[in-house]
C-alpha cells in the first residue's frame, strides 16, 4: 500500500508542474468569469445563468483533465520507455496502475475545489447566495470524473493514445445518452437490436446519473439518498472498470 501512495503522490507532483493542467484551469475559471457577464445580461435569469455556466465550466475543465490527462498516463511512459526502469523495481503492475489513477483524482480534487472556490466567489460577487444543491452537484462532478479517469486508463492499457481519447470521448457522449438508448429500446419490441441497445445501456456507464447541474442551477431539491445511490453506483463502476485495467496491464508484454 506504501508503494502505491508514493506513486500517487509522484503522480500528483508531476501533475502540479504540468501547464496543460493550469492551462485547462485557467480555462475553467474564465468560462465561470464569464457566468458573471452573461448573467449581468439576462433580466431576471442571472441567478440562474451564474450558476449553470459556473458548474459547466467546472464540469468541461474536469472533463478534459480526466480524458486527455488520464490517457497519457501510461502510454506516456510507455513511449519514454520509463515503464521499464519502472517495472524493474519490485512494484507490481496493479500497484502502479493504481498510483497513477490516485494521484491523478486527487489532482482533480485539488483543480475542482480552486475552480468551485472561485464559483462561489463569483456567486457572492453576484449577490446570489450558495446552497448546498451546487455542493452536490460539484460532489456528482467528482464522481464522474473518477469514472472516466477510470475508463480513459482501461484504454490506455491496451491502445494507442489517440484512439484511447476517442474511445473515451465515445463512451463520455453514450453515457449521457443512456436514458434515450433505453428508452429507444424500449419501444422496439423485436429484432436483434433492441437486445444490443440493452447490452450497451447496462455495459456502458450511465453518466446522466450524475448530472443535476441543471437541477442546482434552478433550485430544484436533491435528496441525499439520490447523491448518495449516484456516488455509490459511479465509485462501484471505477473500481470495476480500474480492475479490469488491473487484469490487463498485468498480462500486456512490453
Amino acid at each position: 500500500m506504501s508503494r502505491v501512495v508514493i506513486i500517487a503522490a509522484n503522480t500528483f507532483r508531476e501533475h502540479l508542474r504540468d501547464k496543460v493542467l493550469y492551462s485547462l484551469v485557467f480555462f475553467g475559471l474564465f468560462l465561470i468569469g464569464g457566468a458573471l457577464l452573461l448573467g449581468s445580461l439576462t433580466i431576471g435569469e442571472q441567478s440562474k445563468v451564474v450558476k449553470d455556466i459556473g458548474l459547466a465550466g467546472i464540469n468541461l475543465c474536469g472533463v478534459l483533465i480526466a480524458i486527455f490527462v488520464g490517457i497519457g498516463l501510461v502510454s506516456r511512459e510507455i513511449e519514454k520507455r520509463t515503464i521499464y526502469t519502472i517495472l524493474a523495481k519490485p512494484v507490481p503492475r496493479s500497484q502502479f496502475l493504481l498510483g497513477r489513477y490516485i494521484g491523478l483524482v486527487v489532482t482533480l480534487l485539488v483543480n475542482t475545489s480552486v475552480m468551485t472556490v472561485c464559483f462561489l466567489g463569483v456567486l457572492l460577487a453576484s449577490g446570489i447566495s450558495p446552497d448546498i444543491g451546487l455542493v452536490k452537484a460539484v460532489a456528482l462532478i467528482l464522481v464522474e470524473l473518477c469514472v472516466l479517469v477510470a475508463v480513459s486508463m482501461l484504454f490506455s492499457t491496451f491502445t494507442t493514445p489517440t484512439l484511447g481519447a476517442a474511445f473515451t470521448i465515445a463512451i463520455y457522449i453514450i453515457g449521457h445518452l443512456a436514458n434515450d438508448i433505453k428508452a429507444l429500446a424500449d419501444k422496439m419490441q423485436e429484432g436483434v437490436i433492441p437486445w444490443v441497445l440493452k447490452g450497451v445501456y447496462y455495459l456502458l456507464p450511465n453518466l446522466e446519473f450524475f448530472n443535476i447541474k441543471g437541477d442546482a442551477a434552478y433550485g430544484v431539491s436533491i435528496g441525499m439518498n439520490y447523491v448518495a445511490a449516484s456516488a455509490g453506483y459511479g465509485l462501484a463502476y471505477a473500481a470495476i472498470v480500474m480492475a479490469a485495467a488491473c487484469v490487463i496491464f498485468e498480462r500486456r508484454d512490453f
